[in-house]
């Protein structure tokens, strides 16, 4: 008798199975087209723009290599725009490392398990435009300002002449992106178990030992994300360069803007784009096939 029910309780339970997978399948059917729309439509269009005729609207209609040529010319400084977008991202991501971890485990060190929700905290700051906090700061440096006028009341020269040149833009990015730095930093170092630093030290390992060796190692996925998301979101910035550094530098972010409005060459623009997405998307594949990323988020 059991031999003869055991395979048709299997066929019941495939037969759910399948129902709930069809049931599944049809309730993903709006995420999956607002998805087309929203996100992979774009794509296809800029993908399509890029081997368009330049200075074209003939998406679809024409197919040149011209615009991915004219970016690769050694005759064209539009690769200069790149390597600045790099070196900006690049350095943020060095000092946000610098300043973000002792603040990251200082919470974790203060409150424990709590320290990834207090992180949130620093997110506040996203909610008021990010033009409106960098306007505030270029009324803060510039002459005649909060800086330079309390300088002058206080017997000072004035401040220094900050603004409008790289080193305002590398301070605009840093400020900007402290927060994506933090947060996954904080849920790193979060998830290293305080029994086993406890053990280290009562076997005599130094300060200096434990963080190497088990601190860094354990929290490096969480370090690693935020850098990760730090350096992409650095190379599409584009407001620190304007308002901060007064187009000092032409970053690739704005080389786009330039070819998608004033020059009105969407080709261009839209190679530029492709370019720029492919170079992202290899990096964070590459940076995502390093990461554990099951035990980052507690799954083992």
């Amino acid at each position: 008798m059991a031999d003869v029910a055991l395979p048709a309780d299997m066929t019941a339970r495939e037969e759910r199975r399948g129902r709930l997978l069809s049931a599944g399948a049809r309730c993903a059917i709006p995420v999956a087209v607002l998805l087309g729309i929203g996100f992979l439509a774009p794509l296809v269009a800029i993908l399509g723009y890029s081997f368009a005729t330049p200075r074209s609207f003939l998406v679809f209609r024409s197919f040149t290599l011209e615009n991915f040529g004219a970016i690769f010319d050694p005759a064209n400084t539009v690769w200069m725009s790149f390597v600045w977008s790099c070196g900006f991202a690049l350095f943020t991501v060095a000092i946000l490392a610098v300043v973000a971890y002792p603040i990251a485990y200082g919470m974790n060190a203060v409150f424990g398990r709590w320290s990834a929700l207090l992180s949130v905290f620093f997110v506040f700051p996203l909610f008021v435009s990010e033009n409106v906090r960098l306007y505030g700061w270029v009324l803060f440096f510039i002459k005649n300002g909060v800086l330079d006028g309390t300088l002058k009341k206080l017997g000072f020269e004035g401040g220094p002449d900050f603004l409008f040149n790289q080193g305002a833009t590398l301070f605009g990015m840093v400020y900007t992106y402290l927060p994506f730095m933090l947060f996954p930093m904080t849920l790193g170092l979060a998830l290293v178990p305080r029994d086993l630093i406890d053990a280290a030290r009562d076997l005599g390992a130094s300060r200096l030992f434990i963080w190497r060796e088990i601190e860094l190692p354990l929290a490096m996925p969480g370090i690693l994300i935020g850098m990760l998301l730090t350096f992409v979101l650095g190379i599409g910035a584009t407001a620190e360069a304007k308002i901060l550094g007064g187009q000092s530098v032409i970053v690739i972010s704005h080389d786009i803007e330039i070819a998608f409005t004033y020059s009105q060459n969407w080709p261009l623009g839209s190679a530029l784009a492709v370019v720029v997405t492919i170079f992202i998307a290899a990096l964070t594949l590459f940076a995502l096939s390093r990461l554990d990323l099951d035990r980052m988020l507690g799954r083992r």
